[in-house]
């Protein structure tokens, strides 16, 4: 267990506070302990890139607390009718799609390694744009419906365009294994 996995654990652990606080509309709460979630993010990858403590559960756990947080927020703020129900399907259904083509490669005794792609993390990127933008407009009332339906758009269509990229990788990763 290192510093970069305790914090990474930590990080597992703020879901259902930030859960919690959304659904009693505590936004300022729900938007502080979502920046709190993403600087402890920041600070376990640089300590373990820095002082070489990356390990083969931290590249596992970390993307686990990465989408364990943005599903229960974008899940939350489905529950209420901040942001649509299909944005928040698409987000979820990606996950599962990833998740399921992994599962069925090893199930079929064909293994991948599981790393992002680059529109993926541009995708995960727009997703905690998104999420910190809605619930900051939510904590401060600032009335962006506007950007936020400009913003739905774009984590709509990269979530999309993540999810042809891994099924492509997948496919090609199957057909490779024959």
């Amino acid at each position: 267990m290192t510093i970069p996995n305790i914090i990474t654990l930590f990080r597992l652990l703020l879901v259902p506070t930030i859960v919690w606080a959304i659904v009693e509309g505590y936004f300022g709460a729900a938007f502080v302990v979502f920046v709190v979630a993403g600087i402890s993010d920041g600070i376990d990858g640089f300590i373990a890139r820095r002082y070489d403590l990356r390990s083969r559960l931290g590249a596992y756990l970390d993307p686990l607390a990465d989408k364990a947080l943005l599903v229960s927020i974008f899940l939350s703020l489905t529950f209420l009718s901040e942001i649509p129900a299909w944005l928040a399907m698409i987000v979820v259904s990606r996950d599962l799609l990833i998740i399921g083509g992994v599962l069925l490669a090893w199930v079929l005794d064909r293994p991948m390694e599981v790393r992002p792609l680059y529109i993926s993390k541009i995708n995960t990127a727009a997703q905690i744009i998104f999420a910190a933008f809605v619930l900051g407009d939510l904590a401060f009332a600032a009335g962006l419906s506007g950007v936020r339906d400009g913003l739905v758009i774009v984590v709509a269509v990269l979530t999309v365009a993540s999810a042809a990229a891994y099924l492509v990788d997948w496919a090609r990763h199957m057909a490779a294994q024959e």
